[in-house]
Order: C-alpha cells, then structure tokens, then sequence
C-alpha cells in the first residue's frame, strides 16, 4: 500500500480549511530516513474522552493506536490500545488546538518522542520486518524516548464476538512493557492534567490558553 493510500481514511476525517493538523501532502521526511532509526511518538488528546495516542513510524507514515490510561513501564500492566488510521511523518511534531467541531476537536500536547529499535524475530530468531511483524499480529521493539525507554511489545488479540464470527468490534491490541534488557524504564507521569509536553515543557491548560501561538509548531516537515 502506497504513502498515499495509506493515509487515505485520515485525510477523509479532516477539513484542512478548518484544522492545523498536517495533510501529509509533503512527503515522509525532510532528511534521509534510510540514515536514520525509525521515530515514535506519544501524544495526549484532550478529546471527547481524554487519551493518549501511541504513534509508529512504518513504511513512511505513522501507525497509531489509542491507548487510554497510557503507556506504563511497569511490566505487569497490560494497556488496551485500539487501532486508529495512520497518520502523516509531520504529526509527530503537532502540539495545539484542533477547533471544536472538527474531527479529534481539541488539545494535543507531545508526551514523548523519540526512536525505536524493531526486535521483532520468528520460532527460529531470525528477524522479521517490523511490517510484516504488525501484520502478523505481534511486534517487538525498543523505545529510545526521553520518557519511556526499553523494550515493549504491541499484541493484538480478538474478542469473543470475533472469534464466533461477529464484526462489531475491530481488533484490539495490548501494549505492554516487556520484562527483560533494554534501557531503563524511563519516567514522566501519566496523568494527563499533569503531564507536560516533550517538546515544550507546557501543559494540555497552559496549550489551549495560548490563543496567540501558533496551532501547529513543526522544525521539520511542512508547516501552516
């Protein structure tokens, strides 16, 4: 599936005319991304219902999930994280506020960013794309963040209505925080009144407050 086709559902859900949200229509990166770890990201959305966003950089866009109470770094609490569309390279940098009305109105700070690792490998530990690892239903990766950091594992599982052959519910997934070697565990609350953004120090409150700034704040990629 192409850059383009991928982000099709996510460019169906937005008015560009109303939201500072990036369209994606620039391309996956500024710099070489073959010189360069794959990124994540980790945003908190003061939406309808507050969450945070758990983003992958994969095959040149970013695959997302919605995780509600967050990401944890203890290894026994398993994190429900429920699929959302992909979302363009430059949505790792948007911190502002999408207007009411619109698709995801709301706020949305950057809780951490950083890079990850694939460790993915098959019964024989041989390696596995990190793609085709997601397809499969099951990835392995370490996160290189300024918040959370060593390995973590994103499985996905079905629900009883699935499994008789029901189609109510999409597929859900657990992110959990493997015990084993990696980086520390890293740090920063999960409390999202709390929390303060990676990029800029603020808050959800002192974000939505700032009228005068700007609604996307971008050094890389394209800019409104």
């Amino acid at each position: 599936m192409s850059e383009k086709d991928g982000l099709r559902t996510y460019r169906g859900k937005r008015r560009f005319d109303r939201t500072s949200e990036p369209s994606g229509e620039h391309g996956r990166r500024d710099e070489d991304a073959s010189s360069h770890e794959p990124v994540f990201v980790v945003q908190i959305h003061d939406a309808s219902t507050m969450h945070f966003d758990f983003r992958l950089e994969v095959d040149g866009v970013l695959k997302s999930w919605s995780v509600p109470k967050g990401p944890s770094t203890d290894p026994h609490d398993k994190r429900l994280a429920i699929p959302t569309e992909d979302h363009p390279m430059a949505y790792r940098d948007f911190e502002g506020t999408i207007p009411q009305g619109e698709y995801g109105g709301g706020t949305v700070i950057v809780w951490d960013q950083g890079t990850y690792t694939p460790t993915s490998h098959d019964k024989r530990h041989r390696p596995v794309p990190f793609a085709e690892a997601l397809e499969k239903g099951h990835v392995t990766f370490e996160l290189h963040g300024q918040k959370l950091r060593g390995q973590y594992a994103l499985t996905r599982f079905h629900g009883r209505e699935e499994k008789d052959g029901g189609t109510s519910k999409k597929p859900t997934w657990l992110l959990v925080r493997t015990a084993g070697s990696g980086e520390g565990a890293g740090s920063g609350t999960t409390d999202p009144r709390r929390a303060r953004s990676a990029r800029s120090g603020r808050t959800l409150r002192q974000v939505a407050a700032d009228a005068s700034a700007p609604t996307w704040e971008s050094n890389r990629g394209e800019k409104k």
